[in-house]
């Protein structure tokens, strides 16, 4: 017997549509390895009716006041929450998190992230209006900035789904949004539930591959492109954009540095540090993967990190003993594969290093010691639950260690000297410094990096002006 696939549809102008074309791709999901859908493989011509529609609802929704779209924000903020079963169905086959986990740790940020900048939207307001020169006074305007050409990635594609829409949508522009080609089924519910609550063409989803991105980023009519991904993906959206000087917003790689000093409370960091870097299979550009610890402790604590990795499970959603499922698609596990296939002589894998059961793409918690600064798993993203664990044997070379790397998204430092937790935050060249946490996000609080991973920020009042303009109107007092 036969299971019919589930037909997946872009959502444009207020309705749903196949590719113009008939193009589809198939979905798999991750936990099983079988396709449970198929989803419109978008060309120009979808993307060109995507982008006439959101440009052609902008005047209108502009023009709304911040309180009417505060209304719609928090409409569709308890919407999701009345929806979350069905949203949770769909983010689970998409990527094969565990069901528990999906519903405790990413709907309720979700909803409040959306509330957040329900709030922003209210706070749509230039500074200052004075007399700057004789006989004239100045004002400033802070403005949407028109249609927005948006990329979600597939590691959370519900919540970065959020993160792009919401404060696009508080601050008065129309979208155009694409998920990934492997993980789009949340985000055409989401389309279903939006689409219910806002104007035709101010919310729109394109389903597709990477040539859908890009014909969506290279489109003349949005007036900003923005993108959670891979810093190669990154690169050729800023590139793709500066051809008519688009704004560009960019959430790229991360490899972040988890300093553990002497002081630290061994068996605490340790549970944390573990649970931070093996959640949702270590695929977060925040992830806890790269941990410096002081040789007088380095010892104890890889033996300590080793039996955590041991103890800690990945399994099917249903499973609520898992902390992660599996990794997003085949590519992704042969990616990871790689690096463990490559480590050099002196690497030692201290726990996991392998996949896991015959079916979907599970890879067990991995710990590797004995690395060096210029290994190839040291310098690059990983995107997977393996922990690497370096000896540092001061401050400075723990910095030096720390920064090392191409990116620059998250860090963390662990200690009790409040000085030193000071000094550190200071000097790591890091978007965000934790200190004796990792990976807790707020929606008041800005997520972005510098370097290689990326410029612009999601949440905060920061993320908001991300997508707005600002204007100077002076005028006669004559």
């Amino acid at each position: 017997m036969t299971t019919e696939l589930r037909r997946l549809r872009n959502y444009i102008n207020g309705e749903f549509r196949d590719a113009t074309d008939g193009r589809t791709i198939d979905v798999v999901n991750p936990a099983t390895g079988e396709v449970f859908a198929t989803s419109p493989l978008s060309g120009q011509a979808d993307v060109d009716a995507a982008m006439v529609a959101a440009a052609a609802a902008f005047p209108a929704w502009r023009d709304t006041t911040p309180s009417e779209r505060q209304k719609v924000l928090l409409k569709i903020a308890d919407a999701f929450e009345e929806r979350a079963e069905d949203l949770i169905a769909a983010e689970v086959e998409n990527t094969g998190k565990p069901v528990a986990l999906t519903a405790s740790e990413e709907i309720p940020p979700m909803v409040d992230q959306i509330r957040f900048f329900a709030g922003a939207a209210r706070l749509l307001e230039g500074r200052s209006a004075g007399e700057y020169m004789e006989g004239m006074t100045s004002i400033v305007r802070r403005e949407p900035v028109g249609v927005c050409a948006q990329v979600a990635p597939w590691n959370y594609p519900m919540m970065m789904a959020v993160w792009k829409f919401a404060p696009a949508l508080a601050a008065g522009n129309t979208v155009v949004l694409k998920p990934s080609d492997t993980t789009p089924a949340s985000t055409v519910l989401m389309a279903e539930i939006i689409g219910s609550i806002v104007p035709k063409g101010v919310f729109n989803v394109i389903c597709g591959d990477r040539e859908t991105g890009r014909a969506m980023v290279e489109h003349p009519t949005p007036a900003m492109a923005s993108i959670t991904g891979s810093v190669r993906a990154g690169m050729q959206v800023a590139e793709s954009a500066a051809k008519d000087v688009k704004r560009v917003h960019l959430e790229l790689g991360g490899k972040a540095p988890v300093v553990v000093f002497e002081d630290t409370d061994i068996a605490k960091a340790v549970e944390d540090i573990s649970v931070a870097g093996f959640f949702n299979a270590g695929q977060d550009c925040t992830a806890a993967t790269r941990v410096l610890v002081h040789e007088s402790i380095h010892d104890e604590f890889v033996t300590q990190l080793a039996k955590a990795a041991a103890d800690t499970k990945t399994g099917q959603p249903d499973d609520e003993d898992v902390l992660y499922g599996p990794l997003n698609n085949a590519n992704q596990l042969k990616q990871v594969s790689g690096f463990i296939e490559r480590l050099p002589a002196h690497a030692k894998v201290e726990s996991g290093g392998h996949q896991v059961g015959d079916k979907g793409y599970f890879y067990a918690p991995t710990v590797v010691s004995g690395l060096k600064q210029d290994d190839e798993i040291i310098q690059n993203e990983v995107f997977g639950p393996v922990i690497t664990v370096q000896s540092f044997r001061d401050e400075d070379q723990a910095l030096e260690y720390a920064n090392g790397v191409e990116f620059a998204l998250a860090s963390s430092v662990w200690t009790k000297d409040h000085a030193r937790a000071m000094r550190m935050s200071k000097s790591l060249d890091f978007g965000c410094v934790w200190i004796n946490t990792h990976i807790p996000l707020v929606a008041e609080m800005p997520h972005g990096g510098f370097k290689k991973s990326g410029y612009g920020k999601d949440l905060s009042a920061y993320g908001f002006d991300d997508y707005t303009r600002i204007k100077h109107v002076m005028t006669s007092l004559g």
